[in-house]
């Protein structure tokens, strides 16, 4: 591949994000690729390269709507200037020529959403200035003449696109998040007593570990449901503002004991490695880092039909899937989970499944789509 120029669009880089994550792997991975790496950012916090190129754009802003349309206009006219010959957007912002739905569908996060609120709220929701910017956007983006190829990381999200804006599949690619199967492992017995016992958890139990903030999206009301009426743990690794009231129902239903909060951790490693299973019934999500982590370390998963994670799940035998507030199903799925002391099988399995989602194929797939689009 002769020279060209990359630029990949995220208005804001988080280190600990699945879509950061995802960028910087991706331009770790182009590294040793005859291209220039651009980033088009409004702050970038993380680790950088010597050899990318970042362009802080960072317009002045006075409200959400404010913020995205002025990013969004402001990154259009700075590729136009430069004249990058790819620019890869994660935010939607008409005139990319690849468009990453790292987010999925607006629409369909909203109606998921709608599910857990008053009726009053429901209707709100959709009425929302800002919702309705994020939609039209949205729809703006897919029709946009420029736009070559949409890459998602489930074919779930895919099959949404398709259905919602009527995008021709074969500009669709499917690209599968990468994970490091060898950091991310199954602990050894004596190292999942050790952690344990740092915890202050009990070494015979069974241990959840719900990963994600944002508790409202990724399900906890649902996960800590779940686990009331069973003899399960549950640690929650993540932060949310309204994490009071998620102890307080850990009061109502009895199992507060049960339930620990660890705030957010930089490093999540420890906590798969103490875990027997992974319990994440997230409302509404594309496929999130977290399901591949905790496969890679030997867990189990639980997760909801509205994430793209259960397309990796076979159920019963590396875990189980349902509707996201069906808490008797996912009791049950708690339930059958063994500890790992007494059975490792669907542990073994789920690391299985994701052996093949290395970096390498995460960068060849890149490789070719860019390669195809110069073509």
């Amino acid at each position: 591949m002769k020279r060209h120029r990359l630029a990949i669009v995220r208005q804001k880089y988080r280190p600990d994000g699945g879509a950061e994550r995802f960028v910087s792997r991706a331009l770790m991975a182009l590294g040793n690729q005859d291209l220039e790496l651009n980033v088009i950012t409004r702050e970038w916090q993380g680790e950088r390269q010597d050899d990318w190129h970042i362009h802080i754009c960072n317009p002045a802003k006075w409200g959400r709507i404010s913020r995205e349309r002025g990013f969004a206009n402001a990154a259009r006219a700075l590729w136009q200037e430069q004249q990058f010959d790819i620019v890869q957007s994660h935010e939607r912002i008409a005139g990319c020529d690849i468009y990453r739905a790292g987010d999925g569908v607006h629409q369909r996060w909203l109606r998921q959403r709608s599910r857990i609120l008053p009726e009053w709220r429901a209707k709100m929701l959709m009425l929302d200035r800002y919702h309705r910017y994020v939609m039209h956007a949205e729809r703006e983006m897919y029709q946009a003449p420029e736009l070559k190829a949409v890459i998602c990381n489930a074919e779930m999200i895919k099959q949404e696109i398709v259905e919602d804006f009527a995008v021709d599949a074969k500009k669709i690619h499917v690209i599968y998040n990468s994970i490091d199967s060898s950091r991310f492992i199954p602990a050894e017995s004596a190292q999942r007593v050790a952690l344990r016992q740092q915890y202050g958890l009990p070494v015979a139990a069974t241990v959840f570990c719900f990963v994600g903030s944002g508790f409202e999206r990724k399900g906890l009301a649902a996960a800590i449901e779940a686990i009331a009426g069973t003899t399960a743990y549950l640690i929650v690794i993540g932060q949310d503002k309204a994490e009071k009231r998620y102890q307080a129902l850990t009061q109502s239903l009895g199992c507060k004991e049960q339930i620990r909060f660890m705030g957010m951790q930089k490093e999540t490693l420890p906590f798969y490695q103490l875990s027997d299973g992974l319990l994440l019934p997230t409302l509404y999500d594309p496929f999130p880092n977290v399901i591949l982590e905790a496969m890679a370390c030997g867990l189990p998963v639980i997760t909801s039909d509205s994430c793209g994670g259960a397309e990796f799940i076979e159920q019963g035998s590396n875990g189980f899937f349902c509707d996201a507030l069906d808490i008797g199903r996912l009791r049950e799925a708690v339930m059958a989970i063994p500890s790992l002391e007494k059975s490792n099988d669907m542990g073994m399995k789920a690391r299985d499944k994701v052996k093949d989602s290395t970096p390498s194929k995460l960068s060849n797939q890149l490789i070719s789509l860019y390669q195809n689009i110069l073509d």
